[in-house]
Parts: C-alpha cells; sequence; structure tokens
C-alpha cells in the first residue's frame, strides 16, 4: 500500500513498498543541519546525501503528515554545484559531510541557516544578522582529534561480499561509524589535522599489527589499546595521550617508545589506564611518560595551559576570530565588570580582559576552574576571578556586593542552550548587555525568545569554526530595553 500522503500524485506511483524509495526527485534546497531540501506536491523532504540542483533516488526513513526524511541512495543528475571531494574517507567517514560543496556555498548555506533560524524559532522576522565570517583554512584547522581501536572493523556493503563466510575483517582505527556504536572505520589519512596525526595513528596501528597488540572489544570489555588523543597547538608543542584498556607495563613502553621515536615533535607523551566500560577519561587520572604533561596553546595576546582533560576550542585560528567578535559586541572601554558565564578554562574572558575593569569567571566543573585560575596566573592577570558552582546559587546579592554588579554578561553555553533557570536569572540580574555565544544557533534562537520581556538582540555574527560540517558559531548581542 502507498503512504497515506499524496497517494494519487504520479511521481509517488514509483514508490516501492518495501524500501519506500521515490525516484528522480530534484533537489530544490538546503535545510539545517547538512541535510538538503526537495518539496513534492506541498509535501517537504529532509535529505542526507544531496546537495541543492541533485536528482536523486531517496529512501525514506521517517515519514510524518507534513513532512519527511530520508536518505539519497543513488544520484541520477549531479548538480552544478557540486565538487570532488578531496578525502579517500568521504562518504564513509560521518565527519567532512560537505567536501562536494564549494566553501563558499557552505557559507551562503550556513549564513541562511541562522537567518531561518533567528526568524522562525527567535520569532524576529528583521534578524541583523551579519555576513558570516569564514575560515582562513578549510584543512588542517582543529588542534585535538581523537581515534579509537576497535576489533569491530566497519565494512561496506561490497566489502562485505568480497569477503569469505568464515574470514574474520580484523580490527580498525579510526573513527566511529555514525549511530553504530560498536564499529570503527579505518582511517588511514586525514586532513582535519596536518600531516602529523598520520604519521602517529598509522605508525601505532602497525606497531600494533607487527607485534600483536589486540584492539578493544566493547562488546566483551577487553582488549589493549583503547584510543589516541592528539593536541598540536600552534605554538608547536604536541601532546599525545594513549589509552590502555588494562596495565601491562612492558607492552605500554614498547609502544610509547616506539611513537616517541617515529614521531620526534612530540613534547608530551601521557598515557590512561581505563578498565571503565566507557570511554569516558573525566574521573581518571593520565599519567607523564614524557615532558612536563601539558602543553601550552596562544591565543591572541594571551597563553593557555591545556592538560590531557582539558577543554579548549578545537580550531584555534578561528577560536580567534570568535573571540574577537566577542570582544567587539562587549564594548570594553576598560572600565567594566565582564560575568564569563559557562567560563570553562576562563579562556573568552582572559582574551577580553585587557579592556575590562574586572572579570568574574562562573562554571560548574571545578577542575575547569582550576585550569582558569592557572591560566590567569600564567598571564600575569590580577583582575580575573574564577568561582566554580551553579551561577544561579552563585550570583544573589551577597556576591554582586563583593564583585559588583556585571556591566556585560557573556554566556557561551553547552548545545542545549541556557537552562530555564538561567534564563530568569539573566532576567533578574538585567545586565546592560549580554553577549551569547553559541554552537547551536536553534538553541540560541529560543534562548533569545525568552529573554525578549527585557533584550533586544541588536545584531548576530555567524562564524563558521568547522569547514566542511553543518555545525555553526554564532555570536548575539543582547541589550536591555529602555524602560
Amino acid at each position: 500500500m502507498l503512504p497515506e500522503w499524496n497517494r494519487t500524485s504520479p511521481i509517488f506511483a514509483s514508490v516501492k513498498r518495501k524500501k519506500l524509495v521515490l525516484e528522480n526527485i530534484p533537489v530544490t534546497g538546503y535545510a539545517a543541519e547538512g541535510k538538503a531540501l526537495a518539496r513534492i506536491d506541498g509535501k517537504v523532504i529532509f535529505i542526507e546525501g544531496a546537495v541543492p540542483g541533485d536528482i536523486a533516488d531517496v529512501m525514506i526513513t521517517k515519514n510524518k503528515k507534513d513532512w519527511a526524511e530520508g536518505k539519497a541512495t543513488r544520484i541520477k543528475e549531479y548538480s552544478a554545484e557540486r565538487m570532488q571531494p578531496f578525502c579517500i574517507h568521504f562518504g564513509i567517514c560521518g565527519g567532512c559531510k560537505w567536501q562536494m560543496l564549494p566553501y563558499e556555498k557552505q557559507l551562503e548555506y550556513k549564513e541562511q541557516e541562522v537567518k531561518d533560524v533567528i526568524k522562525r524559532i527567535g520569532r524576529i522576522n528583521d534578524a541583523p544578522v551579519l555576513p558570516i565570517l569564514g575560515s582562513a583554512k578549510t584543512i588542517h584547522y582543529r588542534n585535538k582529534l581523537e581515534f579509537t581501536f576497535s576489533n569491530k572493523k566497519y565494512l561496506t556493503h561490497d566489502e562485505l561480499k568480497d569477503l569469505g563466510a568464515d574470514q574474520w575483517p580484523g580490527g580498525a582505527l579510526g573513527y566511529h561509524v555514525p549511530r553504530l556504536y560498536d564499529k570503527i572505520i579505518e582511517i588511514t589519512e586525514c586532513w582535519l589535522m596536518d600531516e602529523v596525526n598520520n604519521r602517529i595513528r598509522n605508525g601505532l596501528r602497525e606497531f600494533a599489527q607487527k607485534n600483536n597488540y589486540s584492539y578493544y572489544d566493547i562488546t566483551e570489555h577487553q582488549g589493549f589499546l583503547r584510543n589516541i588523543l592528539i593536541r598540536n597547538c600552534t605554538t608547536g608543542e604536541l601532546m599525545v595521550n594513549l589509552v590502555f584498556g588494562n596495565e601491562d607495563k612492558e607492552k605500554r613502553e614498547n609502544i610509547l617508545n616506539y611513537l616517541l621515536e617515529i614521531v620526534p615533535e612530540i613534547s608530551t607523551l601521557v598515557y590512561t589506564i581505563n578498565q571503565k566500560w566507557n570511554d569516558s577519561l573525566t574521573e581518571l587520572e593520565p599519567q607523564t611518560y614524557y615532558g612536563k604533561g601539558y602543553v601550552t596553546e596562544k591565543l591572541g595576546d594571551y597563553y593557555f595551559k591545556i592538560s590531557p582533560k582539558s577543554f579548549f576550542q578545537t580550531n584555534t585560528s578561528q577560536a580567534e576570530v570568535l573571540y574577537n567578535v566577542a570582544k567587539e559586541f562587549a564594548g570594553l572601554s576598560r572600565n567594566e565588570i565582564v560575568y564569563d558565564l559557562y567560563c570553562g578554562t576562563g579562556s573568552i574572558g582572559i582574551f577580553l580582559s585587557e579592556q575590562a575593569k574586572k572579570i568574574i569567571g562562573v562554571e560548574m566543573i571545578e577542575e575547569a576552574i582550576i585550569d582558569a585560575k592557572a591560566n590567569a596566573q600564567l598571564n600575569n592577570l590580577s583582575h580575573t576571578f574564577f568561582y566554580a558552582g551553579d551561577v544561579i546559587e552563585i550570583c544573589n546579592d551577597t556576591f554582586f556586593e563583593m564583585h559588583g554588579r556585571p556591566d556585560v554578561l557573556i554566556v557561551d553555553p553547552p548545545r542545549a542552550g541556557l537552562h530555564n533557570k538561567l534564563v530568569t536569572k539573566l532576567l533578574e540580574i538585567k545586565s546592560p548587555k549580554i553577549v551569547y555565544v553559541s554552537c547551536n544557533v536553534a538553541t540560541q534562537a529560543r534562548d533569545i525568545q525568552l529573554l525578549n520581556e527585557k533584550y533586544v538582540v541588536e545584531k548576530i555574527q555567524p562564524v563558521d569554526m568547522f569547514p566542511h560540517t553543518h555545525h555553526i558559531e554564532s555570536v548575539a548581542l543582547l541589550k536591555l530595553r529602555e524602560n
């Protein structure tokens, strides 16, 4: 039986009953989160794996009354906008999904998404969105990468056909397959970081295979090698954290010594023993094997100490662009008290500190505050103060009497956006300015609407931190409404 919607439409006459495949669908536009858009007899279809201008066969994966989602199974005619992807893993790896689009087009679609979302969710019809700021580097732009060892290698359909029934495909070292928790794609080259990441990963793979080191089995919870974390700084410092599934001193030292031999650029080598069922390293203590146990990164005129578990913006050069936008929006004159909420390791507050009278940073994660204080000390700052705890509880009258009320509030929340209680708190504090830095324009737009009671949006600046992906950073300047 054909779906309830548009059964009589000629184009849906070709729908296959079992797989629900629509054939020869013209892709006409771009939607959010990297998906393309088609409209068939008034019904909207969001499509993965296609770009505007393509004509594609689309397998429907979700079907609602007014919209559907699907995946392009075959491109019948390629869009004139398409270009040749540069990575051999494109189409399998879930990372740089937009390599087939010229970078200028990627920026165009991202900017349009910000405008659409601010209008649709934020309910601002004349959204003051500035032209997006693109990244000067579109490859080798990340300073941090993480790879996983697994005894469960992902195989394409063609590879599965070529594999005999009794053959085992072996393990893999690379990235997780999207939506498959236990499969890893074998990555031999990655363009997100410069060539050193390939030497580290491929060198470790070669050593492990030659010496019969076991890869981690996520279902059986066993295996020696688990993860590699690489941090490559603009200062030239390079940190590697090799994560093991169990302790074996001889094997551990053999592979760590080999890594130092083949990659002499490594300034700090640490290792972590993770015997938990999950890959989180938050509660584990990395052990320094070589070097000082941390690296130093430079952002603008400031230096930041990054330990193995520290959070830091993963695109250093574009983070400087992002923070300069925040600085411009804050409009500081060295007389303002700035509150940096969700301050993390203090990077935004420290970056703005030269123009501020005082910086007050608040963050839930105590380890991040320890790093923030260390970073302030590293830069010889005496007018920055960092506190661990809940903003809602910390920012009370006693706290304001101690530090003064904020002239500018900086918020940089996680993808979920501001907690409702924090929105209420911000409305109560009534700072003259809020600079809202966001990695999710949808939740930013939602929060802007919630703050609309007392704040008006002056301008919004999209910033592209992650070329060839659908991710967008956005900075919004909100000003307190005049009574």
